[in-house]
């Protein structure tokens, strides 16, 4: 037996279970059982087999959800209230993966156009790329397995995913759905290893396709590694910007910009961190949204009263105070929180202005802070918004389509919310981040697109 690893919560540091850690020999096998599957397409799992299985893994999932919503909090931190959301939204992308298998598929590519082209008929197929590498972060331990693993089962690719050494139950437990629900156990395995056996996983010319979610410093790294030929999906973090224009509901908007700044203590990659707030009602704003921060529970993520739970670790309530002093001390006004709770979880906290030069206005602080800008030109407070090197979700809210419309296209995200905060997400819709914080296409569907690549046939025929 190798390594034990401790898996603790993050809120109290009680044990909730021991793992076995995987070392080089157990790396190497996987990757070569991955391998053999990939090689040997006839061995592959029918089509209708392979839905069949997801059908019956997205039922025991729901017959479970309590169970491992509850042990999800546990292991994560994420509140119990947000944790079952999460398990519900993974019954929902498993489902979505079942019935998405049928999209895809290839196209007709014209032909007898001209000489060169006549007698021939051309379509293509897609197939599945290969061995897939899925690295995953702590933050959602649950949903972000079912978007990385799921997608490749869906396709027919066999898969080794890495959880986050801190989360990796949730994991365990998707798995055994899946192989309960009759998926061999060679199609999908799990590695729990550190990060330097991660990264030799992740590189190994037998691997196809990489998706990784966690830290742009990591995934850039990786990318640069990878085999010649191996694609990947990065989904790295971001900064997310809101503009709140002078005619907006503010009133409606506070709730849903707290929420999508203060969930799960602020650790989502399209967390609102940057509210922009026209001049004129800057006031008023800031002090609805301070008056929600004072109201919010922190606590025990597995209590049913919970809003917002701990930090996934010490070290990070220590960084994240770290950046708010910085933001005062360089100016930024303090309105509400600001200060550690235990050695664990971390005050809901509104900063007013603080320089766009500190590190809160220029990266992602991944906690429970919100800063407010105000501003008195819309294209200005885009400028600042796109000053970033981050570049994912964003946010306008307005009751002037023309503004909404023409802030949509200035800004630089990936997707832009309008009337809604910046976390908004349903798992069929594209997913990804651009410039530093990622790269390809997230959902069920486009990452079952990303691991399956085309074939062109052509056929020629005097009948034809």
């Amino acid at each position: 037996m190798g390594e034990l690893l401790k898996i603790l919560s993050p809120y109290d540091g009680h044990l909730i279970r021991e793992m076995e850690m995987h070392g080089v020999g157990e790396i190497e096998d996987a990757l070569a059982t991955a391998h053999q599957l990939a090689q040997h397409r006839d061995r592959g799992i029918p089509t209708p087999r392979r839905i069949e299985i997801l059908e019956k893994t997205a039922a025991l999932v729901e017959e479970r959800r309590e169970d491992f919503a509850r042990q999800a909090a546990e292991e994560g931190g994420k509140p119990l209230i947000d944790s079952r959301v999460e398990l519900g939204r993974a019954v929902q992308g498993i489902r979505e993966a079942a019935r998405s298998v049928g999209q895809v598929a290839g196209r007709e590519i014209p032909m007898n156009l001209n000489p060169a082209s006549a007698h021939r008929m051309a379509f293509t197929f897609r197939e599945p790329m290969g061995v897939v590498a899925a690295i995953s972060a702590f933050n959602h331990p649950f949903n972000l397995i079912v978007h990385q693993v799921i997608p490749a089962v869906a396709v027919g690719c066999p898969v080794i995913v890495k959880p986050a050494r801190t989360t990796p139950i949730s994991c365990h437990n998707l798995l055994s759905c899946l192989y309960e629900a009759g998926l061999p156990r060679e199609w999908c395995q799990m590695v729990l290893c550190e990060s330097k056996l991660a990264e030799k996983l992740a590189t190994d010319r037998r691997v196809a396709f990489l998706t990784f979610i966690g830290s742009a410093e990591v995934g850039w790294k990786l990318r640069s590694r990878l085999a010649p030929g191996a694609r990947c999906a990065l989904e790295h973090g971001g900064s997310a910007p809101v503009i709140v224009l002078e005619d907006a509901d503010y009133e409606a908007a506070l709730p849903a910009l707290a929420k999508g700044g203060f969930y799960h203590a602020g650790q989502v990659c399209v967390s609102v961190q940057r509210i922009y707030v026209h001049e004129s009602i800057s006031e008023s704003f800031t002090e609805g949204l301070v008056k929600i921060a004072r109201t919010l529970v922190v606590g025990d993520p597995t209590a049913e009263t919970t809003e917002i739970g701990p930090l996934i670790s010490k070290a990070e309530v220590n960084r994240v105070h770290s950046w708010v002093q910085e933001a005062r001390d360089k100016g930024g006004k303090v309105l509400t929180g600001g200060n550690p709770i235990g050695t664990t979880c971390y005050e809901p906290t509104v900063i007013l202005n603080p320089p766009d030069h500190a590190k809160i206005s220029c990266d992602e602080i991944f906690g429970p802070v919100i800063a407010v800008y105000t501003f008195k030109e819309r294209v200005e407070a885009i400028r600042r918004a796109n000053a970033v090197p981050f570049s994912f979700q964003a946010a306008v809210w307005t009751q002037n389509l023309d503004a909404a419309l023409d802030t949509v296209r200035r800004l630089e995200a990936s997707a832009v919310m309008v009337n809604d905060h910046t976390a908004f997400r349903v798992d069929w819709m594209p997913f990804g981040g651009r410039k530093y914080s990622g790269l390809g296409v997230g959902g069920i569907l486009p990452a079952m697109m990303e691991m399956t690549e085309e074939k062109l046939m052509v056929i020629k025929s005097d009948l034809i």
